[in-house]
């Protein structure tokens, strides 16, 4: 039997918004009821998701879109831990795993990191898939696991439930295999609305731009950026964004058991300046928008002596331990699973790294094992690149760019060729990127 309101019809709502004209709040709201009670088929939502892809939603449409998503499943409130709890999250790219470094930081400077993360999406990697090259670790957390963690060591990530905004789930899927990923308003409701479902005092937003971002110009950016500020402000959640570049891998190493101890490296003091960079200026916006700091340079100052405390590192141990990981892969890192082949790419000539494509790089990880093509796809925890010279870096022939990491040695010639088109040296010096771009709040 049909439960939905019968003084709707998917069909007309399709039709007004394929032909430009607003949607009320009730048919937007008829749309998701209806799917998520898969009373409106894959075909009629994916022929509405193409229209809002094509013609937008303004503000109002893309505030409700995001409530009654967030609204079709369960919430996880906070009210009840103290002190402020502040989620970042990230766009996506390539080597990027400052979760891992600015959540113990914050939470070292007296603010609580609660995230609930997702796995690698096509070039991207993926924070929980990162987590699970830690023998033992626990990313699967109820919710009363899941507030434990977070009062108890400060911090705390892992995979959202399958109650935690059911909407999102489904209609990224349909996303996914229609051509509608790329949507500022649909990007923005589904990040939002699972932002939303976790009490948190605020949010910061990383959004990327450049060559392995899924933005990858800076007024697409920018132009996201803006709506999801906008967006976390009008639910009444403190909200920063930073746009933040991509045009290079982030930091030396690519790959899950890689950038766990490229992590731990940067909790002992030795992260590389890009990686640091990032990882910094989010963290200051996280503790300006728990309202701890009110400057951005005192916040930085704060984070920097955080670090040169040692309890950041502290933190991630019992971070690991109280999700069931084995925290001695901090002193010992051959306790992560390792790869049986390591292959050197070399440079053909001398000069100056002018280019990485990050696109590319994060493809080229597929090839080895580090990435999935299909959902069902085993990873090599232990495959992936460390790159020895970034961009800006003078090079000589012979010197080894990066090394590669992998358990099929039938990957790696694939991978090399993919990686030398990707990679341009120039005989001009070539000045290193900046790493951060914008930060945008509310005035």
């Amino acid at each position: 039997m049909n439960n939905l309101n019968n003084n709707f019809n998917i069909s007309e709502i399709i039709t007004r918004k394929r032909d430009g004209l607003e949607l009320s709040t009730d048919e937007i709201q008829y749309f998701i009821d209806g799917y998520v009670k898969d009373e409106i088929k894959d075909y009629q939502a994916a022929a509405l998701l193409m229209a809002i892809y094509i013609r937008g939603l303004n503000g109002r449409e893309l505030a409700d879109l995001t409530q009654i998503m967030m609204l079709s499943g369960d919430h996880i409130s906070l009210d009840d831990i103290e002190g402020k709890k502040i989620d970042k999250h990230s766009t996506g790219g390539v080597g990027d795993k400052v979760s891992f470094i600015v959540s113990p930081l914050v939470a070292a400077s007296g603010v609580k990191v609660p995230m609930l993360s997702g796995r690698s999406l096509g070039h991207t990697g993926g924070t929980l898939d990162k987590l699970e090259s830690i023998p033992g670790m626990n990313i699967s957390l109820d919710t009363d696991a899941f507030k434990r963690v977070l009062k108890d060591v400060g911090m705390v990530i892992c995979g959202q439930t399958a109650n935690i905004v059911p909407a999102d789930r489904k209609l990224y899927a349909l996303r996914d295999t229609t051509a509608t990923v790329n949507s500022i308003p649909l990007i923005c409701a589904s990040i939002m609305s699972k932002k939303l479902a976790l009490g948190t005092d605020g949010m910061v937003l990383d959004v990327k731009t450049g060559s392995g971002a899924f933005m990858r110009k800076m007024e697409d950016s920018m132009e996201l950026c803006k709506t999801m500020v906008a967006t976390g402000e009008k639910a009444g959640r403190t909200t920063i964004g930073l746009i933040t570049d991509m045009d290079q891998p982030l930091g030396n190493n690519v790959g899950n058991s890689l950038e766990i101890m490229e992590s731990i490296e940067a909790l002992k003091g030795n992260g590389p300046a890009d990686l640091m960079e990032v990882t910094f200026h989010l963290g200051a916006a996280m503790l300006m928008a728990a309202g701890v700091e009110t400057d951005f340079n005192q916040a930085m100052v704060r984070l920097e002596k955080a670090l040169k405390s040692g309890e950041p590192l502290r933190i991630f141990r019992e971070f690991i331990a109280a999700q069931e990981g084995n925290a001695a892969v901090c002193d010992d890192y051959s306790l992560f699973p390792q790869c049986k082949f390591q292959e050197p790419l070399k440079a053909k000539s001398t000069g100056y790294i002018e280019k990485i494509d990050a696109y590319e790089v994060g493809m080229a990880a597929i090839d080895i094992g580090a990435g999935r093509r299909k959902k069902e796809d085993a990873i090599d925890y232990g495959a992936g690149f460390v790159f020895h010279k970034k961009v800006g870096d003078k090079i000589k022939k012979g010197e080894a760019i990066l090394t590669i990491y992998t358990n099929n040695p039938g990957c790696i010639e694939g991978a090399k060729e993919r990686l030398k088109k990707a990679i341009l040296i120039s005989d001009e010096k070539v000045s290193k990127p900046k790493m951060v771009h914008f930060m945008l709040q509310k005035q």
